[in-house]
């Protein structure tokens, strides 16, 4: 699951203007001009450039997030994994409030998922093509055919770069840990042979996919306690197991019902296709997580 490192703020050392706005030698600017001597002819073409003009409607400054957005779903978290699995009420709370209260509803919660939607979209847009053209040419077109014909995580892992580049972000690792584990799942579902994946194995992968990358988002917004908090590490895979069942059941909704919408999906309806799941998968998790607070 993923982590997050918290940002300091700038050390003490850093001025108030960064350096680069203003500096000395205006650098990737018009160049400042100096005050000729008195006498010296005028030189027009050295007069300076005049400022642009500014603009009529300034940007306005995002409000900041409440720095407490977390604390109440991470204290229901953190009751779940001491409890082993049995509070489930503190899990649903847990899940409702992050989606309700920290992300401001199922549609931004989907939005931070930023870089696993990306990766996700890109995921299905290859199975889409190996569905429509056959694994050797969806290969092909990403100069990647020496792949063809190999073990389903062989080619997987081959295209690990492709369906999430890691920069080095959280949310870009988040994305990487989701497809990385998606390719352990696969071996244990006998999910072998990418040439005879059907439309049913197709979207499995997907579901998986989301799943993980769902889980380890909101592990590492509120569940820091999942694996530390029990003590005995059959019960902490107990608590593990539970929440990413009841993550992927909030999936399996989803993408039932997108599917249904959108039957035959193509290039162009892939990243809609993706923000759709994701958004509804939230929305869902929060109503679920309502029904178990209330049990």
């Amino acid at each position: 699951m993923g982590t997050s490192t918290a940002y300091g703020g700038p050390g003490r050392g850093t001025p108030l203007v960064p350096s680069w706005l203003g500096s000395d030698d205006n650098a990737g600017g018009t160049a400042l001009q100096a005050t000729p001597p008195e006498g010296a002819p005028k030189d027009d073409s050295a007069s300076p450039s005049p400022l642009p003009p500014a603009p009529a409607v300034r940007p306005s400054i995002p409000t900041p997030a409440d720095s407490s957005r977390f604390t109440a779903p991470r204290g229901n978290f953190t009751r779940f994994a001491h409890s082993g699995g049995g509070d489930r009420a503190s899990l649903g709370r847990a899940v409702s409030g992050y989606v309700s209260k920290s992300s401001g509803g199922a549609r931004k919660a989907a939005q931070r998922m930023g870089a696993s939607r990306g990766s996700g979209a890109r995921l299905l847009g290859f199975l889409a093509d190996v569905q429509a053209r056959g694994a050797t040419e969806a290969l092909r077109s990403l100069d990647l055919e020496g792949l063809a014909g190999r073990p389903i995580d062989e080619v997987f892992m081959g295209l690990a770069d492709y369906i999430c580049p890691n920069a080095g972000t959280v949310d870009e690792g988040i994305a990487r840990e989701a497809f990385i584990e998606t390719i352990v799942d696969l071996s244990t579902l006998g999910v072998t042979d990418l040439d005879a994946l059907s439309p049913d194995q197709m979207q499995t992968v997907f579901e998986l996919y989301a799943t993980h990358a769902i889980e380890a988002r909101l592990c590492n917004d509120i569940g820091t306690k999942l694996i530390t908090a029990p003590a005995d590490p059959q019960v902490a895979l107990r608590v593990q197991g539970q929440l990413r069942d009841f993550i992927r059941n909030g999936v399996s909704d989803a993408l039932t019902a997108a599917r249904a919408e959108t039957p035959n999906l193509t290039q162009d309806r892939v990243h809609a296709f993706v923000d759709t799941v994701y958004e509804r998968a939230f929305g869902i998790l929060q109503a679920l997580g309502d029904a178990e607070a209330d049990q």
